[in-house]
């Protein structure tokens, strides 16, 4: 049987293969120490625990939901938006529950882009924006980013553009894989971009409140809303990844585009998991500033451990990971013998971009103790 064109052009997900080859070395009696992936390690609050197994009760739960989720729970998001991101959102028609953001990005795609149209992306950034452009058979176009601005794009690019086949934007601040923390004056950029030439900015966000005292939304940019849309994620403010909920926000009419798309490829989120990331979205100040202090205590272990590895890096990095140069041209090499030799899997940067080749990212979803650990290995 032949495969569909569009497999010649996506590979596997590096992760997909990566953990294969990490479960043959502990099949094997390694104890490998995982840096790579950022799935926290932390549980959700207590509440949020406790309003699952309740809601898995209750009368409904098992059936099939509304493809646009519980109205309370659109509700929640949008009270969420305002009291967080101080932006407003009509919980009716300009809020769509997600399976998780990589489900948004690829129902964006399949509302948005036909064959040979073209897509801007970060030249670091998440493969997923990638991958899901090849799908559709539309053409990535990379634009860069300035390592010594601190990863800012280089407008240049931009003002040297042919926009006629560009139909969407993707941008995500806080960047990863960098930590950059962008601005708003970026953020405005990216809206008159799109604005003078008629995108669709996509602003993957879910970042905001990891390591980062400045959380901001597209929509505080005056205008925004009908030329942009935006994705966001329980998976790490809450640590609740496994659980695969997010939410898409925009103007109606694009949130209705997207949801003509989703309604064909799932039949509803699960109940219990709504009923608890209301809860979740319910949680105060004090619940980011214990996350956030954690994450402080484990990142300086980063830090520590990269000193180790003569890795440069900027400490001022926001988000799950750390961003670090590495001592070597080819970082492959350096990866491959951290695993082999020392059980320790750390990602390489190139599988966020070709830019990315002499760099590491480190994952803070380990214990401190573990990151010790790992240090005593080195």
């Amino acid at each position: 049987m032949h495969i569909a064109n569009r497999l010649k052009e996506v590979q596997e997900y590096y992760f997909s293969a990566k953990l294969r080859e990490i479960r043959a070395l502990e099949k094997g009696g390694k104890d490998v120490i995982n840096l790579g992936i950022g799935s926290p390690d932390l549980l959700p609050p207590s509440r949020v625990i406790e309003k699952l197994k309740i809601g898995s009760n209750l009368r409904g739960a098992n059936q099939y939901q509304s493809y646009q989720g519980l109205p309370a729970f659109r509700q929640a998001i949008a009270e969420f938006s305002r009291n967080h991101l101080d932006i407003v959102l009509n919980p009716e028609h300009e809020i769509l529950p997600l399976m998780g953001s990589k489900e948004g990005i690829a129902h964006i795609s399949l509302a948005y882009l036909n064959k040979g149209d073209q897509v801007l992306i970060p030249e670091l950034g998440y493969p997923a924006y990638t991958s899901a452009t090849k799908m559709v058979e539309a053409e990535p176009i990379y634009y860069p980013l300035i390592e010594s601005d601190d990863w800012c794009p280089d407008w240049k690019f931009f003002d040297q553009l042919d926009y006629s086949k560009i139909k969407l934007l993707y941008l995500n601040y806080p960047h990863m894989p960098t930590g950059a923390r962008g601005s708003q004056k970026i953020l405005g950029k990216f809206v008159r971009i799109a604005q003078k030439y008629e995108l669709l900015l996509i602003h993957d966000n879910p970042y905001s409140f990891i390591l980062n005292d400045q959380p901001q939304s597209i929509f505080s940019v005056k205008g925004s809303k009908n030329c942009a849309l935006e994705l966001n994620s329980l998976s790490k403010s809450f640590n609740m990844s496994g659980w695969r909920v997010g939410w898409l926000s925009g103007a109606a009419e694009n949130i209705k585009n997207v949801l003509r798309i989703k309604s064909n490829f799932d039949s509803g989120m699960y109940q219990p998991i709504q009923r608890a990331a209301i809860s979740a979205l319910q949680q105060d100040e004090k619940w980011f500033e214990q996350l956030n202090l954690t994450y402080k205590i484990r990142r300086n272990c980063v830090f520590r451990l990269l000193d180790k590895l003569n890795c440069t890096y900027r400490k001022a990095q926001s988000g799950l990971f750390v961003w670090a140069q590495a001592p070597v041209m080819d970082v492959d090499v350096l990866v491959d013998d951290l695993l082999v030799n020392k059980h320790i899997f750390i990602t390489p940067g190139h599988i966020f971009g070709a830019k990315g080749r002499r760099y590491l990212r480190v994952s803070l979803c380990a214990p401190a103790e573990v990151f010790e650990q790992a240090i005593l290995r080195l």
